[in-house]
């Protein structure tokens, strides 16, 4: 059974997306946070798994959509929250976080096709990665891994490696995390909930 797996803070004020104060106040970055995440799990439910999990760090609230399942994240460094999400999972996965909202359907089934892979890769710009696939999940290829540094997707790239598997690499992502990624994020993404927010909050702004 393929799974998706969306690891993720519910989008409380003074809780998610803190790097985007002050340019926007606590309460506009918590909605920026809540329309990405509505954005990803879009995608996600548009996409070809056969479950569909969300890691909640938080509460579930009106943003979730039916066909998700929520289950809560453990405690812990990142390293160790993702290693546990893949936990949840007895078959292929991909997990992905709720920083990119830009992500598509058609680049989740990408990275939920092992047929000439064991593992997908998906780095983000900033050095880290938005995505990590694995054909048979085991949590110990993310534990230690540093996170949140400069290195942070070379090295988790180079476990995947070094464990033997067959690595292939979906497109490198923006993570959305600061006010310059959020205003190009915005840009790349007309239509959306997230563009149509940001848009509104920067006018409103002038």
């Amino acid at each position: 059974m393929s799974t998706l797996l969306v690891i993720a803070k519910a989008p409380v004020a003074g809780r998610v997306k803190t790097r985007l104060t002050p340019h926007f106040t606590p309460e506009e970055a918590a909605a920026l946070a809540r329309a990405a995440l509505q954005d990803t799990l879009a995608a996600v439910l548009a996409a070809p798994a056969e479950r569909r999990v969300l890691v909640l760090d938080g509460h579930p609230g009106s943003w979730l959509p039916e066909g998700v399942e929520v289950v809560p994240q453990c405690a812990g460094g990142l390293d160790a929250r993702l290693a546990a999400a893949f936990s949840h999972v007895d078959g292929p996965a991909l997990l992905i976080g709720m920083d990119t909202p830009q992500v598509t359907p058609d680049l989740l089934a990408r990275g939920l096709d092992f047929g000439e892979a064991d593992a997908w890769f998906g780095p983000a710009d900033d050095g880290g990665f938005w995505a990590l696939g694995l054909a048979e999940p085991d949590p110990a290829l993310l534990l230690g891994v540093p996170m949140s540094v400069a290195h942070t997707g070379r090295e988790q790239r180079r476990r995947l490696t070094a464990s033997g598997r067959a690595v292939r690499d979906l497109p490198a992502l923006r993570d959305v995390d600061t006010p310059d990624d959020a205003a190009r994020v915005a840009a790349a993404l007309p239509g959306t909930r997230f563009a149509a927010l940001h848009g509104g909050l920067c006018a409103a702004a002038r």
